[in-house]
């Protein structure tokens, strides 16, 4: 039931510190570290897409990044048309979840095993990606949208104020608005992981066969699942187009779908903390090797992940909680044992 998310002192501590953050962070902290927190933002809502679809619902993507590309470009050229984003905006998850849906359809109602499954979430995102790259020519346009090919598509528009298209957010501003985007999201995936429907998405997690034979439609609830995840990693999509004011076929790159894994990995499968922690702490350090002229980042970056993995196989996040778990209850034993000694 939802009411277990209210008993959770966990849920109040995580919104409070988001709220914090979207009110207190511009005060303390000048305009280019708001800038990079902001990226840090939009990619912690692209790791809770696959997060939630990994964590919760057992299928392992390796194509987020259509989702999170066709968002984007969705974003790009609704706004560019348009001249306003708040239609654009709700289009970025819309047409992703559409997209998602009919894709899930053939994947889980055709009974595709989870190898095949990760095949064609990755194949589909080559796909998108040579498609943006070959359309490079001036007759590749939707409407005054031209998308430009590998070079991408320039100038879209800023967040603006709904029914106001002149009212366009500034930095500061753009960074708020993407702070309760993520609180919304984090808390509308609790709300919906407590409630009946996510309990039994768990349950399929963990034994797909047991909830068949319960009378649960495996398929149908796989099928919800990924449509939502899809268009999570849409909405993605189209802040990261928006913040950069840019988006190329980059966005589909396999190396996008590569680091939402990294990040829900690293932070911690079954979590919706896990990948926003995972995000912070490996594009910071990724930030920080980039400015060591004297070490190959990506080289150290990897082997960073590879110690992570080997010494904490389930993740930061379910490693610390068991520590402090395992510390209480030690203490506790610890004082009724003195006691009884008394």
């Amino acid at each position: 039931m939802e009411k277990s998310v209210f008993r959770d002192p966990g849920f109040y501590v995580m919104v409070a510190i988001g709220i914090a953050a979207m009110l207190v962070l511009p005060v303390l902290l000048d305009m280019f570290t708001i800038m990079q927190i902001t990226q840090y933002v939009v990619l912690a809502v692209f790791a809770l897409s696959l997060g939630y679809i990994w964590g919760f619902g057992g299928i392992l993507s390796f194509g987020q990044a259509a989702f999170f590309g066709l968002g984007a470009y969705t974003f790009a050229v609704a706004s560019i048309n348009m001249g306003e984003t708040t239609i654009p905006l709700i289009l970025s998850f819309v047409i992703p979840t559409l997209f998602g849906a009919a894709l899930g359809y053939f994947i889980f109602y055709g009974r595709l095993s989870d190898v095949y499954l990760g095949v064609v979430t990755m194949v589909v995102t080559l796909l998108f990606w040579k498609l943006a790259n070959h359309t490079a020519g001036p007759e590749y346009a939707i409407g005054a949208a031209r998308l430009g090919g590998f070079n991408g598509i320039p100038s879209i528009p800023g967040i603006n104020i709904p029914g106001e298209p002149d009212a366009v957010l500034d930095p500061v501003q753009m960074f708020q608005v993407f702070m309760a985007f993520l609180i919304l999201v984090y808390i509308g995936l609790r709300f919906l992981i407590a409630s009946d429907f996510g309990r039994v998405s768990v349950g399929i997690r963990e034994n797909e066969t047991r909830a068949a034979l319960l009378g649960y439609d495996v398929r149908r609830h796989k099928l919800i699942v990924f449509a939502i995840g899809s268009g999570i990693a849409g909405l993605a999509g189209a802040m990261w187009a928006t913040y950069q004011a840019f988006i190329d076929p980059n966005a589909f790159s396999m190396e996008m779908s590569a680091k939402a894994l990294v990040w829900v990995m690293a932070g911690g499968v079954g979590t919706l903390v896990g990948p926003i922690i995972g995000v912070i702490m490996l594009q910071w350090l990724t930030l920080q090797l980039g400015t060591m002229e004297l070490l190959n980042s990506l080289a150290v970056l990897g082997a960073i992940m590879m110690v992570l993995v080997l010494l904490l196989p389930k993740g930061i996040v379910p490693t610390l909680k068991k520590l402090i778990v395992d510390a209480w209850t030690l203490r506790r034993q610890k004082k009724t044992g003195g006691k009884a000694d008394e």
